[in-house]
């Protein structure tokens, strides 16, 4: 359907924009035609074709915006080579420089757009340009190891295959006809070039840098958090994959920000959102995965967007700073709720410890949860078998849903396999709002040098349907986190703290909670092959056996945010 200029609007197409190095960028500027400029400016950079925000550019134009939408570094008409993060803070400040000296340009510049349109923000706000007066990254973490790359020490496998050999050459490519489930399943890792017939460099440079090094500081928000001198508006989902990054965004810059206007104006959206409906302007549907949340959960984020920058780019009196920096989606009550801060201050931080007479497997098993510890208990143990990883089944993925699904999903056909630890409550003689971070801590102990253990949140339904609410994972040799990898030592126990993310969600009366345990989330992130071998190039999966333990010397729980009613 062809989209014609409204009358009001004038359109320059790609003009070139000078980088440091000489390689010009290209940019559509979009400007109020009816208007006696100078205008405020929103900057949009975006490796998908900056051809695709024109609704976009007409928009803000109509508004009283010139909005310049850029193709990043060697993506469609933008000259230099296609590296991603590489250049991302030096053209994002040269692009804010250039657009300064221009005379349709106020002086007061925002950036805007979701996904990587939000990663370059987070690099260029770090930088101090002045004239970057406020941001707002939509579904864009803190620190790209952790997510997309290698969250608990994992690497994000289905991410990091879909999103990169849809964008590994300037232009989108087609990957409908790639084999992905045999793709996926490719040994090494590093052959999936082969297996795809198309090559990636950056796969490769991912995977070579599974430790936590220099290639990941530059593009590293929580490295920067004093960096940010401008107000920042953050819009997320519970099912995207970068909902914990984000919420540990809020929390680090309104603590660590190196202004006292920054501090004081972070704020954030959270809705019951996946990836590509929390990134859209405003999210369009209601469903995430097989579950509907309702009319109620759609958001206008677009003028929420519009009143943020008439007040921070146009000096608007419009109390959009006064308002509360939280406003969150609680599930299961299913309304928007503001909130002051993060965690919540009346949180009632509250231990469910696993329990079972040693055969928890499955969801027929003896597990289950009590706010009790154990005395004396058997521990339970599984075999976790690389060639027959747990599927994945939602949760906080990207890129394409019918490659990896995303959102939430009924977990009880998860639960029938003998390598899932089940434990659930009986059934709640009221209502419990679990608002928060979630985290596990399974003290456990493998037959190898290295593994993985996995945990998932779920509420269960009278009827018996299990909805995944939120999961998490850590391999073995990144227990000590990301800067401290050491393999394990077989038949040691460890206590493996399993960061679940975020999520808010009421477990109504009747319904009960449940934790799943077991060792893999394919191909949602790659299959540990227990060796202890880096992962670019191992491709000699061993089975490991698996012992979980919950007694009062090693008490295996999960930790949950309990919201008083």
């Amino acid at each position: 359907m062809s989209v014609q200029r409204p009358s009001t609007v004038q359109v320059l197409n790609d003009v070139p924009v000078p980088m440091r190095d000489g390689v010009s960028l290209s940019a559509d500027v979009y400007l109020p035609a009816t208007t006696q400029g100078p205008f405020p400016v929103i900057l949009w950079r975006t490796p998908y074709d900056n051809n695709v925000l024109m609704d976009h550019g007409f928009w803000w134009a109509q508004h009283g915006y010139a909005l310049v939408s850029q193709d990043v570094r060697g993506r469609y008409d933008s000259g230099g080579d296609w590296v991603p993060w590489e250049s991302e803070t030096e053209d994002g400040y040269d692009t804010l420089e250039w657009i300064g000296q221009q005379a349709w340009c106020d002086g007061n510049i925002g950036m805007a757009g979701a996904s990587y349109s939000g990663q370059v923000q987070w690099q260029a706000g770090y930088t101090g340009h002045p004239l970057l007066k406020a941001i707002v990254p939509r579904v864009m973490g803190n620190n790209l190891w952790d997510s997309p790359h290698y969250q608990g020490g994992a690497f994000g496998l289905g991410v990091n295959a879909v999103w990169g050999w849809r964008t590994m050459a300037r232009t989108m490519q087609r990957i409908d006809h790639i084999d992905w489930p045999a793709a996926l399943r490719t040994l090494p890792l590093r052959d999936m070039d082969t297996v795809s017939g198309k090559r990636h460099p950056a796969f490769s440079t991912w995977l070579d840098n599974e430790e936590y090094g220099e290639y990941w500081h530059t593009a590293a928000v929580d490295e920067h958090f004093d960096g940010y001198t401008m107000p920042i508006l953050q819009v997320c989902g519970w099912y995207d994959l970068y909902a914990g990054g984000m919420m540990a965004n809020f929390v680090g810059l309104r603590e660590r920000a190196g202004t006292e206007l920054a501090r004081q104006n972070q704020f954030m959206i959270m809705g019951p959102w996946t990836h590509s409906q929390a990134g859209s302007t405003p999210p369009g549907t209601t469903d995430a995965g097989e579950r509907d949340f309702g009319a109620q959960s759609l958001l206008d984020t677009r003028s929420i967007e519009l009143d943020w920058f008439d007040h921070w780019l146009k000096g608007v009196d419009n109390d959009i700073e006064k308002e509360a920096p939280l406003k969150i989606f609680v599930m299961g009550a299913d309304y928007w709720r503001e909130e002051q801060e993060w965690p919540l201050a009346r949180t009632v931080w509250t231990p469910y410890y696993l329990r079972s007479s040693g055969n928890a497997n499955t969801l027929h098993g003896d597990g289950w949860l009590s706010t009790a510890p154990a005395d004396i208990e058997t521990p339970d143990e599984y075999d976790y078998d690389p060639d027959n990883p747990c599927p994945t089944k939602g949760g906080c993925n990207c890129c394409n849903p019918e490659v990896v699904p995303w959102g939430v999903y009924d977990q009880r056909d998860v639960e029938m396999r003998p390598d899932v630890l089940v434990y659930t409550t009986p059934p709640l003689e009221q209502d419990v709002e679990v608002t928060g971070p979630v985290i596990a801590h399974i003290f456990a102990a493998t037959d190898g040098l290295d593994t993985d253990f996995t945990a998932k949140l779920v509420d269960v339904y009278p009827d018996g349907k299990a909805w995944n609410l939120c999961d998490g994972i850590v391999r073995g040799k990144f227990r000590n986190g990301r800067e401290a990898s050491s393999l394990l030592t077989p038949g040691e126990v460890y206590e493996f703290v399993i960061d679940l993310w975020v999520t808010s969600n009421v477990f109504k009366k009747g319904h009960s909670i449940r934790v799943e345990i077991s060792s893999s989330n394919f191909p949602r992130f790659d299959r540990n092959l227990n060796t202890g071998n880096p992962i670019a190039d191992d491709a000699s999966p061993r089975i490991a056996h698996q012992t979980v333990f919950h007694d009062a010397e090693y008490a295996s729980h999960i930790l949950l945010p309990v919201i008083p009613n």
